[in-house]
């Protein structure tokens, strides 16, 4: 059985309490029943794990000419639209920076889902 990604901390620690057998010693105390579900699906959402949002067919579009070619700067405009994209699909709210390091981070994260569109 292949392993899904976990979605967020009740995922996180279902594997754990799997992987130490605390789950089976959970529902022979509790019963079939002991609430592990529903505790999960509530910690999923109370604590998610960042998934980041489809691009868009006009996002898609302008990464794949950013990525085509290397450059040594990022003019202004290019900043305001890869901060547009970044910050809705990973539903961020990041602000123009000149931090070059912050820019690599962004673009790297970017470019991780460019790569698995």
């Amino acid at each position: 059985m292949a392993k899904r990604r976990a979605k967020g901390l009740g995922d996180t620690i279902e594997n754990i309490t799997k992987a130490t057998g605390i789950d089976k010693v959970a529902k022979f105390i509790a019963g079939e029943n002991c609430g592990c579900d529903e505790r999960k699906e509530k910690l999923n959402k109370l604590f998610p794990y960042r998934q980041p949002l489809c691009l868009e067919e006009a996002e898609y579009e302008f990464l794949v000419d950013f990525f085509k070619d290397s450059r040594e700067s990022i003019s202004p405009l290019f900043q305001i639209r890869l901060l547009q994209i970044y910050n809705r699909i990973f539903r961020d709210n990041q602000q123009p920076t000149s931090c070059g390091s912050c820019w690599r981070d962004f673009i790297k994260q970017l470019k991780i889902v460019f790569d698995n569109n």
